[in-house]
């Protein structure tokens, strides 16, 4: 969990962060979560985020930190994670004491105690059914943005209710993160953004309300579960007395709608319509501004965060810097100044060699293995020079990311064709 404050001119006054692992080791969790026996179920104990908050807020309090000059908060959350109010939490959360920690007061308000996260993927059995539902991958993809994928917050629901119906008739509210922890300092329930909700399987993001069908085919009741979302620049209301009374908050803060955190890069990059972001990590992330999106069965379409009347696209690609490493490994001596000496000693375009490098399972696409094509068009099974290698794995990853992106809307202009 972090935290950052910064004045009316975007300077950095103060930030911190506490360590799941580290600073909570009573929860046992490693990276912050518990991977279960079956491998593929994935959760977070909800009152390790609640305590993490407490912790945090301390912290800044005992260092000194001015709450009362804070004018407006607002948070991103990992998207995907969903959150089960107990029934009657409404009123714990809007009458919390101050003089206790929050986490004490909420200790018994949640349904289910650890929540799903977006590492789970133990619901395909659940994506198969809602496909089926709704007419196909490619009209949930038509409806919701994205075709259905086991961390995805509708289906998750779904298995909750179909291995727990009581646990799920006991849930009187279903948070995101976002929304849930935007909860916590508002004193209420929080509505579930736009932007986050576009990730969950479960939202028109044409219309921006929820798909009946979709719901349907999750769970009863759900519309009413999920409350009404809203744009997500949304001023939701004043912070909560309990953070006046407790840390000397001003009534005045206002807290602003959560978002997810990939909705959140986009804001906090600042990208404006035609704008391309790439995050090259373990996935390489693209993410980028889109005025008409083609929702495909590859990469997923949000809502924008920054102007509701237009979109985010979303593509991930699983071999990322790890492929790198692996040919910089192998190609250059494990030198990145190697590797660019042998880059910059190639011709653009590679003299026709391509090459599409998947040591794991692909996302976008679906492929795996090393295939290499030379200026024939002829698939060459040995390994390419060194440098040739080098450039055809950088070259065929960004054309990769190029094509994907063109193929959920986004158009090249003749200015950057020429550029």
């Amino acid at each position: 969990l972090k935290v950052i404050a910064i004045d009316e001119q975007l300077r950095v006054i103060y930030e911190d962060n506490v360590h799941f692992d580290k600073d909570l080791p009573e929860f046992k969790t490693q990276g912050g979560v518990y991977i279960h026996s079956d491998r593929l179920t994935v959760t977070s104990p909800v009152l390790m985020w609640v305590k993490a908050l407490d912790m945090i807020l301390e912290k800044m309090k005992s260092s000194g930190f001015n709450f009362s000059h804070v004018r407006a908060l607002s948070g991103a959350g990992q998207q995907h994670g969903s959150v089960y109010w107990k029934k009657g939490s409404i009123q714990i959360l809007k009458n919390a004491s101050s003089e206790l920690p929050l986490h004490q007061s909420l200790k018994d308000c949640f349904s289910v105690s650890n929540s799903p996260i977006w590492m789970d993927s133990s619901t395909a059995s659940q994506c198969s059914t809602l496909e089926k539902a709704v007419g196909g991958a490619q009209h949930l993809a038509s409806i919701t943005g994205s075709r259905a994928y086991e961390r995805f917050t509708g289906t998750q629901i779904a298995k909750i209710y179909s291995q727990n119906p009581e646990v799920y008739m006991q849930t009187e509210r279903i948070s995101l993160v976002s929304s849930f922890a935007a909860s916590l300092f508002l004193g209420s329930y929080a509505p579930i953004d736009y932007s986050d909700g576009s990730g969950m399987n479960l939202l028109q993001i044409w219309e921006k309300v929820w798909s009946v069908s979709c719901l349907d085919a999750c769970a009863p009741g759900l519309e009413e579960k999920l409350g009404c979302p809203v744009p997500s620049h949304s001023v939701l209301g004043p912070i909560s007395p309990y953070y006046s009374q407790r840390y000397g908050f001003s009534p005045d803060c206002k807290i602003v709608a959560f978002t997810g955190d990939n909705p959140a890069s986009l804001a906090g990059m600042r990208l404006q319509e035609g704008d391309i972001a790439i995050s090259l990590g373990t996935s390489d992330t693209l993410f980028l501004w889109i005025q008409e999106p083609t929702p495909a069965l590859e990469g997923h379409i949000l809502c924008n965060p920054v102007d509701s009347r237009t979109y985010m696209a979303l593509l991930c690609f699983k071999n990322g810097s790890l492929m790198r490493e692996r040919i910089r490994d192998d190609c250059a001596s494990g030198s990145w100044d190697e590797f660019s000496k042998a880059l910059s000693s190639t011709a653009a375009g590679n003299n026709g060699n391509l090459g599409f490098y998947f040591d794991v399972m692909e996302i976008t696409p679906e492929a795996v293995g090393i295939h290499r094509f030379n200026k024939d068009n002829q698939k060459v099974v040995s390994d390419f020079p060194k440098e040739v290698e080098i450039r055809a794995l950088i070259e065929g990853q960004f054309m990769a990311k190029r094509i994907h992106a063109e193929k959920l809307g986004y158009k090249v202009s003749k200015y950057d064709e020429k550029a």
